[in-house]
């Protein structure tokens, strides 16, 4: 599976997290929830689809489908056997910074997922037989998500030109023909260099108490040796954007969109004090049904179907915040993107009021009570934070953060990001066939 940092964050104390660091470097948080007898256990590696080597894309990806394969100990399909026999779910997912894989399964079991997992983080066996089968999974998989979805297409393209010359204008999944070139020794060596203790974060969150997890963690994990893991590099841009719009007709499309994308600070980037007033700029903008942008096109006139903006923070770099509208029947889709324009403008010479800060930060910091019934989504929000250079504490001051943030802070950043041309636009249109 392929992830997308969420955009949604909650206050650490909700949950209340225990952590410890054993002595091979593992990172553990545990986060006690005791409304049901379940647990969920996420272990996160850190490294991602960006850590991919030059011209082997798809690496990181290919390796997260390929860690089902199996290990000496438990031969492939076992591991997802006994989850399944337990009632229990499991997945896998990989993205630009990091690769997770999670089990929830009835709290009595946690010790035998716990050895299971522990045991693949350096037991994978792996040949050409298995490495070629799966690739044509793999290939499928790009087929049906990106080469036969005008979205898909879209997005690749736009990404492309908006990290020109950053592994962040690479997909997650590869391209096609370096896909088709990975040897088993390539996932070997890049399974070797980063899966390691001292390299991951596991997330127990449940039925459990800290005390538990801890000696079980020490029990299983603890027994994998420590190994030496490379810094990561995220190289830096030194091209000019040329292209600044991508035009894609489709015949599967069925109704115009719009969309317009920025590269941005994240919350782990160099100026990472801009991220907490973007994120309430984007709220502002299009993050709701009261959002500017939808009141303005959907409710006000109406031009619009739908309408809305979004924010990635959770990055290890840069990241993008976006844009998007789609007209109603009828409506010439040129003339929503001017309205959509005039709002844009608007924002940027008159700025925010005091009271759209103020709900903004409301939903914003509200949302993270309905996030403590959650069993997977804490464990997962810690993990990515844990992962994309961030720490507890750093998460533990969310809602302060987004509480701090002024007016004047907000307007500056939606001037800056408006008034740059440091952006990408991209049109889906129906194609008529012939």
């Amino acid at each position: 599976m392929i992830f997308l940092a969420s955009s949604s964050w909650v206050l650490a104390q909700d949950f209340n997290p225990k952590t410890l660091i054993l002595d091979n470097g593992l990172q553990i948080v545990v986060i006690e929830n005791n409304r049901a007898p379940v647990v969920t256990q996420m272990l996160f590696y850190k490294v991602g689809s960006a850590d991919d080597p030059y011209g082997k894309s798809g690496l990181a990806h290919f390796l997260e489908h390929l860690m089902f394969k199996g290990t000496r100990k438990n031969p492939s399909g076992r591991f997802s056997e006994v989850v399944s026999s337990l009632g229990g779910k499991e997945n896998a997912f990989t993205g630009h910074d990091y690769t997770g894989y999670y089990q929830t399964v009835p709290v009595e079991h946690l010790s035998l997922i716990m050895d299971l997992e522990s045991d693949r983080m350096t037991g994978l066996v792996l040949n050409d037989e298995s490495v070629n089968s799966e690739r044509k999974v793999i290939i499928e998989e790009r087929r049906s998500r990106v080469e036969n979805n005008p979205y898909g297409l879209l997005k690749e393209k736009i990404d492309a030109i908006l990290f020109l010359n950053h592994p962040y204008g690479i997909p997650v999944i590869g391209w096609q023909n370096e896909i088709l070139e990975l040897k088993t020794e390539d996932i070997v060596e890049f399974y070797k260099t980063w899966y390691s203790p001292n390299n991951a974060v596991l997330v127990v969150s449940g039925d459990v108490s800290s005390f538990q997890v801890f000696e079980l963690a020490k029990r299983y994990y603890g027994k994998v040796p420590f190994r030496f893991v490379p810094h990561r590099e995220r190289i830096k841009e030194t091209s000019t954007r040329v292209e600044k719009k991508v035009i894609l007709k489709d015949e599967k499309v069925g109704h115009p969109s719009w969309t317009r994308r920025w590269a941005v600070p994240s919350y782990s980037s160099t100026y990472k004090e801009k991220a907490f007033a973007i994120k309430i700029f984007v709220e502002i903008l299009g993050g709701s049904l009261s959002s500017r942008l939808y009141t303005s096109l959907v409710v006000d006139r109406p031009l619009a179907v739908s309408t809305g903006a979004w924010y990635f923070p959770n990055y290890l770099d840069k990241t993008s915040m976006g844009i998007w509208v789609s007209p109603r029947p009828n409506v010439d889709i040129n003339q929503l993107v001017i309205s959509l324009e005039t709002e844009l403008k608007l924002v940027e010479q008159f700025g925010i009021k005091e009271e759209e800060l103020n709900r903004a930060k409301n939903r914003l910091i509200d949302s993270s009570i309905f996030a403590r019934d959650s069993l997977s989504g804490p464990a997962y929000l810690f993990g990515i934070a844990l992962s994309t250079g961030r720490s507890v504490s750093d998460v533990e001051q969310w809602s302060k953060r987004v509480s701090e943030v002024t007016v004047e802070q907000v307007n500056s950043v939606a001037r800056e990001i408006l008034a740059s041309q440091d952006f990408v636009t991209g049109v889906l249109m129906p194609k008529i066939k012939n």
